[in-house]
C-alpha cells in the first residue's frame, strides 16, 4: 500500500481542474484542519473531500467490490477508514465548514461533475454574503 498515493491523484487533478474552470480560487491539502481536507476554500468556509470508492466504501459496484484474499482485512480497513472520515466530517461541521465529498465514481461524467460543483460554489457564496436587513 505504499505504492498508493494520497494526495495529488487523478481524482484530486481533475476535481482541481474543474473548479478553476468555475473561477474558483482553493487551497490544497489543510493539514491544520481535521482529516486534511484535499480542496480548502476559506473565504467559503468550504472543504472538499476527494474519496475513492474502494478505499472509502462507497455504496457503487466498485465501492462495494470486497477483495478475496484477506476478506476480513479489507472489511476492517474500509471500516476503519469510514469512522475516520465520520470524525473528520463531524469536526470540520462543528467547526463552522461546509464540508462536500465528491467520490471517484461521480468523476466520469465531467459534465455533472461540473454542474454540481456550480451549485455547490453558489450555495457557498449565498451563505458568505453578509444580510442585509
Amino acid at each position: 500500500m505504499a505504492r498508493v498515493r494520497s494526495q495529488d491523484t487523478k481524482p484530486e487533478r481533475l476535481l482541481r481542474k474543474t473548479l478553476t474552470a468555475l473561477c474558483a480560487r482553493y487551497r490544497l491539502q489543510r493539514g491544520d484542519l481535521p482529516g486534511k481536507p484535499d480542496v480548502v476554500m476559506p473565504g467559503r468556509k468550504l472543504v472538499f473531500f476527494v474519496h475513492g470508492c474502494f478505499w472509502h466504501g462507497h455504496d457503487c459496484a466498485r465501492g462495494s467490490r470486497v477483495p478475496k484474499a484477506n476478506r476480513d482485512y479489507w472489511l476492517a480497513k474500509v471500516a476503519r477508514n469510514k469512522a475516520r472520515d465520520a470524525a473528520a466530517l463531524a469536526a470540520l461541521s462543528a467547526a463552522g465548514w461546509c464540508v462536500e465529498t465528491v467520490w471517484e465514481c461521480e468523476m466520469k461524467n465531467t459534465g455533472a461533475l461540473k454542474e454540481r460543483l456550480a451549485r455547490i460554489l453558489d450555495q457557498a457564496a449565498a451563505r458568505a454574503l453578509p444580510s442585509r436587513t
